[in-house]
């Protein structure tokens, strides 16, 4: 099964399809065509007699009547999957768009790397496929905050990357967010939350405590405090205790749904209706917490016997 890790890489990627490109070129020095036209396409070749073959990731450059140029993006962890899959991802895509396919596999450690690295062998006589690696080796270390917030799924990936041995990335990350607008600061701290190591997440939620920003984790502080605005204005109509519990209520409710929407955890209305209808905070931020690593919606719920609040 997928692991959190896993599935914020892909959203991380999903999210602004550029970056595959611009890690190929100008980290992996991939010559690519020039275009404004990437857009994601479905995953699954499908191949007889009826069984289906689904890659993490497709990426197509080009206009759809025209293809230039298509990216496959393999997040591995360990060297569970065989290389030779990874050709087969290759071949089929190549046969559905006509265009040259390049294979990105991101692996957080140094020997995952390293193994996915080695040119693969199709079986087949003289066909060797040589998958673009994105290793740890290839994540600048990125301690500047201006970097960091100019280019956040870097930072993002570098705190998974180097997190654990340079505690300035950690720090340039979180500093970042504060320049990032709009809902992309919480995006960004759920993705890092989620990749990175058990120590560096625990140095995040050190880091986030300790500024002037209240925060729970995995919550983004700048949501959080537009939820205590909004609980002072309820409390100046309808007294301002109430108005502050409420407030916050909301927008505990609020960051559940964003954490799992940045997992791309699919949330059915029932079960959204239920997150946004709850008004005990503890609970909210109960399920805010288990958002992190639970594995679908259903575990929020599903497996605690609580009841609807």
């Amino acid at each position: 099964m997928p692991s959190p890790r896993h599935d914020s890489l892909i959203q991380l990627f999903r999210g602004r399809p550029e970056l595959a490109v611009e890690l190929l070129r100008d980290l992996l020095g991939q010559h690519l065509p020039v275009t404004s036209l990437i857009r994601p396409e479905k995953t699954t070749f499908n191949t007889r007699p009826s069984d289906d073959i689904e890659a993490d990731l497709v990426l197509v450059l080009g206009p759809p009547t025209a293809p230039a140029h298509a990216i496959i993006v393999e997040i591995q962890q360990d060297k569970s999957k065989d290389p030779r899959q990874l050709a087969r991802y290759a071949v089929a895509l190549w046969l559905q768009s006509r265009c040259d396919v390049t294979v990105l596999v991101v692996c957080p450690d140094a020997t995952t790397a390293a193994y996915y690295a080695k040119p693969i062998d199709f079986g087949l006589t003289g066909c060797r496929l040589q998958a673009q690696v994105l290793g740890p080796d290839d994540i600048p270390v990125i301690t500047d905050a201006q970097q960091a917030a100019a280019q956040p799924e870097l930072a993002t990936l570098a705190v998974m990357m180097h997190g654990r041995r340079e505690r300035k990335v950690v720090e340039a990350f979180t500093a970042a967010l504060t320049d990032l607008p709009g809902e992309h600061a919480p995006k960004y701290y759920e993705y890092a939350f989620s990749m990175a190591a058990p120590e560096v997440r625990n140095l995040l939620e050190e880091i986030m405590a300790s500024t002037t920003w209240p925060v729970y984790s995995p919550f983004a502080r700048e949501h959080y405090g537009r939820g205590l605005e909004e609980g002072k204005t309820l409390g100046r109509v309808e007294g301002e205790t109430k108005g502050k519990a409420e407030g916050k209520a909301e927008e505990a409710a609020r960051m559940v749904l964003v954490v799992l929407e940045a997992r791309g955890l699919p949330v059915p209305e029932e079960m959204r209706t239920r997150i946004t209808a709850c008004t005990d905070l503890a609970q909210l931020e109960s399920w805010a917490s288990r958002a992190v690593t639970a594995p679908t919606v259903h575990d929020l719920f599903g497996e605690t016997g609580e009841e609807n609040h």
